[in-house]
């Protein structure tokens, strides 16, 4: 059970955050992990030798932060990755796992290691606090990173069909992705239930990211002709006409045929729609 205590006060031994639930299953982050392995490959590769990697809050099972590691490993073999959860037992557990380069430690979002991480992902931690909380817990991890570092926060269903990420910097949110396993959605608003907490309450009329909801939707119908071609083809489809209408959609056919779309942060960030419209060009 969450405790409902400020996530950004230190706690116990200084440590930042609540215990959380901690579900968690084998492969569940695949489509986040190949999302920063593939879009982010160069910004990996051009950080200085042996860069620090944090898995916070791997919940329950270290599983997933393990896959992460070999899944960075197999491109940037000199990178070494801190498995970070705020409940000792979780830790324990984990220890029996480290290795060169992997190692799990106790801690919150205060990142208890000794230099500034390359890279942050948090999953499934956030959605289990408040709304309000995400922007001081974003700055606070932000400001821990080191100089081009990348903080990925997000939510995913239970064996990771549907997920949705924000990245960060230093200077705050840059994107928002999409990504869904085709066959496991009826029609793309079905990621709402999985947007992180920082926009997940804000998918209703006069919120921007309503807004992109409402305009994949569409574009999903209109592609409705393409359905027997296959769900990957009429996905594409619909990441080109958005991109066709105006919102800033990022990368192109190789990520989208994925079952990702990414946008920029700017066109669905929280805040009512601008007055000249709900569109992209509405900001």
């Amino acid at each position: 059970m969450v405790q409902k205590a400020s996530p950004v006060r230190p706690g116990h031994r200084g440590v930042v955050g609540n215990v959380t639930r901690g579900t968690t299953n084998p492969n569940r982050m695949r489509r986040v992990d190949r999302w920063i392995t593939g879009t982010h490959a160069r910004r990996i590769r051009a950080l200085a030798p042996a860069p620090l990697a944090v898995d916070l809050g791997y919940g329950a099972s270290p599983t997933t932060a393990v896959e992460l590691f070999t899944r960075l490993r197999a491109f940037r073999p000199d990178v070494r990755l801190t498995g970070v959860e705020i409940e000792p037992g979780r830790v324990e557990a984990a220890k029996p796992l480290e290795r060169e380069g992997l190692d799990f430690r106790l801690g919150g979002f205060e990142l208890p290691v000794a230099e500034p991480p390359a890279l942050v992902r948090a999953f499934n931690v956030l959605r289990q606090y408040e709304e309000a909380d995400v922007a001081a817990i974003w700055e606070l991890v932000c400001s821990r990173l080191a100089p081009h570092g990348l903080f990925v926060e997000g939510t995913c269903d239970e064996i990771g069909r549907r997920a949705a990420w924000v990245a960060l910097d230093a200077g705050g949110p840059l994107t928002l992705s999409l990504a869904v396993r085709f066959g496991a959605f009826e029609r793309p608003s079905d990621i709402a239930e999985r947007l992180p907490k920082a926009l997940i309450h804000r998918n209703v009329p006069g919120e921007r990211v309503h807004a992109f909801l409402s305009a994949l939707d569409a574009a999903w119908l209109a592609a409705a002709p393409l359905a027997p071609f296959g769900t990957r083809q009429r996905w594409i489809a619909t990441c080109r006409a958005a991109k066709a209408a105006g919102w800033p959609v990022l990368h192109g056919p190789s990520r989208w045929r994925l079952g990702e779309l990414t946008v920029a942060w700017e066109a669905v960030r929280p805040g009512g729609v601008m007055e000249d419209g709900p569109g992209p060009r509405g900001r």
